[in-house]
């Protein structure tokens, strides 16, 4: 069926159950997996699974129906892409009756370990050091072997972040926050981290933060959407904070090696600094941006080269192109 989504109606602090939102494009393959997981993952919580499907071809629909008969599904009726997606199952969710307290958005590659959500939402709502409350909290994520931490915590979007990662790379860059987005200090991961924004495979968004937000903004097809929305959450007063005694496993997306991807996410990272930025500073960026992916290509990185080709068209932030997914996975 094509959905429509009623009218904007959020939740009240503290009203109903957790409505948990998953963004599926043919996920009938790890989506198995991630409904055995939820039972223990949302140990401790009244929770109900919502289903946004962006018009899947492998059975997926078909698949949460006979798996979790009890989950409410939204089919969008085309390759709508993550926000919109996001957005349809919380228009979905406003509908319960009595609404619901807080949403737990998760990709279907995600799996929860033991009490995982209870942590991330019994930490919204509460006071951050510096000012503001808890609108957004996150896990620790583990790589599909288990072990392997992801660095998954980032500060906001600089020129001189994008020319560190550009010179220095990412991880070694990001020993210095004045020099990249990505937070790689082992410390942060090891307490409770007050971050600019996080990787969003699997974060929990206080019923306030929801109110005060409003959509995801559908104009980022895939990839800066959660950027977005954290940097927006955190103009209004509510952190995004890492809770680390909250861990999950993800599987993980194809964004790192395909060429596509990859160039979606960096054009969407420039087109969402030029949104925060004057005309001058979004050219420096773009600029900076255009040196890193430079560098990878000469050393041999298809995916880099690709992006490369795309910064430097005229055209290339005009428009977000839509790649054949719209899911993370």
């Amino acid at each position: 069926m094509q959905f429509s989504q009623p009218a904007a109606r959020r939740p009240e602090p503290g009203a109903g159950p957790v409505a948990v939102l998953v963004v599926t494009w043919n996920s009938a393959g790890v989506l198995p997996e991630f409904l055995a997981s939820l039972p223990g993952g949302m140990a401790g919580l009244d929770w109900r699974l919502v289903v946004a499907d962006n018009d899947s071809a492998d059975g997926t629909v078909e698949l949460i129906r006979s798996l979790a008969p009890d989950a409410t599904v939204v089919q969008t009726g085309r390759n709508a892409g993550y926000a919109a997606g996001v957005n349809a199952a919380l228009g979905a969710a406003a509908a319960w009756e009595g609404g619901f307290r807080a949403a737990l958005v998760c990709n279907p590659d995600v799996r929860m370990r033991q009490g995982c959500a209870k942590v991330l939402v019994d930490a919204l709502g509460t006071g951050a050091p510096g000012g503001g409350r808890v609108g957004i909290s996150v896990p620790l994520l583990y790589e599909e072997d288990g072990r392997t931490l992801l660095l998954s915590l980032r500060r906001e979007s600089r020129v001189t972040r994008a020319l560190g990662e550009a010179v220095l790379g990412n991880r070694r860059a990001g020993r210095f926050p004045r020099w990249s987005e990505m937070v790689t200090d082992p410390s942060a991961y090891e307490r409770a981290t007050v971050a600019d924004w996080a990787t969003g495979a699997l974060m929990a968004l206080s019923g306030e933060c929801l109110e005060a937000c409003g959509d995801w903004d559908e104009s980022f097809f895939l990839y800066s959407e959660e950027t977005e929305y954290c940097l927006r959450a955190r103009d209004l007063g509510f952190v995004t904070r890492l809770e680390p005694a909250a861990t999950a496993t993800h599987l993980g997306g194809d964004s790192r090696v395909s060429p596509r991807l990859w160039t979606l996410l960096t054009l969407n990272r420039v087109r969402l600094y030029g949104r925060r930025n004057g005309a001058a500073a979004t050219a420096a960026f773009r600029a900076a941006v255009l040196l890193r992916e430079t560098s990878r290509a000469v050393l041999g990185r298809p995916a880099s080269l690709a992006a490369a080709k795309a910064l430097a068209s005229p055209s290339a932030l005009r428009a977000t192109p839509g790649p054949s997914a719209s899911s993370r996975t």
